[in-house]
C-alpha cells in the first residue's frame, strides 16, 4: 500500500505542476493578445484564426461551405460583393 501511496502522490504532484504550467502559459497567451490589440489587431478575430488554423484543411473548407450555405439562406451574404454577384446571376443579369 505504501508503494501505491507514493505513486499516487507522484501522479498528483505531476498534475499540479502541469496545472501551474498551464496557468502560466494561459497568462502568456493573454499577454500576446493584449500586445496584438495594442498594435491594432482584433483579438477576437485572431482567436478565430488560431482556431481555424488548428483544423484539418478539408474539415475547415467543409465547415466554411456549410456556413456559407446557411448564411446565404438567411440573407446574410446579400451585402457582400460575392452575395451581390450571386443575386445578379440568379436574376439573370
Amino acid at each position: 500500500m505504501a508503494g501505491e501511496n507514493n505513486q499516487l502522490a507522484s501522479i498528483v504532484e505531476r498534475i499540479e505542476k502541469l496545472e501551474d504550467e498551464k496557468a502560466m502559459l494561459a497568462e502568456d497567451i493573454k499577454e500576446v493578445y493584449a500586445e496584438a490589440k495594442g498594435n491594432g489587431f482584433d483579438p477576437k478575430i485572431l482567436r478565430k484564426i488560431v482556431s481555424l488554423r488548428k483544423q484539418d484543411s478539408d474539415k475547415r473548407r467543409e465547415e466554411q461551405a456549410v456556413m456559407a450555405v446557411y448564411m446565404a439562406e438567411l440573407g446574410m451574404l446579400a451585402d457582400t460583393p460575392l452575395g451581390q454577384a450571386a443575386i445578379e446571376r440568379a436574376r439573370g443579369k
